[in-house]
């Protein structure tokens, strides 16, 4: 039968999701976990592949497996073979047919970034640093013209896979407290890099040294060269995944997890987006 998980992880120690020879990986841990658990070899398919040091909240993986386990022991049994920074969340029996990348039909993602003239040891690996304030009233100006769909070259790797540079980006919401501050990205589908490069580009805006307008030239240029350099990954997060209602696939909303995240409610305000 095929069954998908819910997967959190911390991905400072990998080197992505992706199997990768003589590296560690979040795919390699979670294959190694299943075979024991399974007493057979097992593959995985994931929603979306996380680059290096890349964390996710919700990530959707699927597997087949002739293996009969009960529900409770998927939880439990698995993750007490899986290293600390990786988890289940939970398991559910889905149709054969169901596919945890193709079948997505949205996807959100975080990124955090703690702002502090000294960096502080406890966000180490979980947050993009900036020691200089940033002027966050600015960075939403300028992230309103991201919205919609369009040609995202200009915010693209140079390794970016992907057949077309153009994907729908639904909401790109940020928010602050204290000296953390959230962005919040919803989209259908996401280039190599894209969510670090507009982050970058986004906090070349906040720290004043390009004006609001720039990143509607730069969405107009096409062209990565004349973009800030890729942000870190430690502020990023895969959040959540959505799939057709029949798929059947439970979940916390991105509000809820970015709450758990955060520590703050980002609906507080009325106007946030699922």
């Amino acid at each position: 039968m095929r069954i998908a998980l819910g997967l959190s992880y911390e991905g400072s120690a990998y080197h992505g999701w992706q199997v990768q020879p003589q590296c560690a990986s979040v795919q390699a841990a979670l294959e190694k976990a299943l075979c024991a658990f399974l007493d057979e070899p097992v593959s995985t398919i994931c929603a979306g592949r996380t680059d290096a040091g890349v964390h996710a909240l919700n990530q959707v993986v699927h597997l087949d497996t002739g293996a009969q386990r009960d529900p409770h022991a998927w939880l439990r049994g698995l993750n007490a073979l899986l290293p600390p920074n990786i988890a289940v969340q939970w398991m559910r029996p889905v149709a054969d047919d169901f596919h945890a990348r193709f079948d997505a039909r949205g996807r959100h993602y975080l990124y955090v970034i703690h702002y502090a003239r000294l960096r502080s040891p406890f966000w180490h690996g979980r947050a993009g640093w900036v020691y200089r304030d940033l002027d966050v009233a600015a960075m939403r100006d300028a992230a309103h013209v991201l919205v919609g769909e369009h040609d995202f070259s200009s915010f693209r790797s140079s390794q970016c896979q992907a057949h077309s540079p153009v994907r729908a980006l639904h909401a790109l919401d940020i928010r602050e407290r204290g000296s953390a501050i959230v962005l919040h990205f919803h989209g259908n589908a996401f280039l190599h890099h894209m969510v670090r490069n507009i982050v970058g580009s986004l906090v070349y805006v906040g720290l004043g040294r390009r004006p609001v307008s720039w990143m509607a030239e730069l969405l107009a240029c096409r062209d990565r060269r004349q973009a800030a350099p890729t942000f870190s990954a430690a502020g990023l997060y895969l959040a959540d995944v959505h799939y057709p209602a029949e798929a059947g696939l439970p979940g916390a909303t991105v509000r809820e997890r970015m709450l758990a995240l955060t520590g703050f409610d980002p609906g507080a305000t009325g106007n946030y987006q699922e």
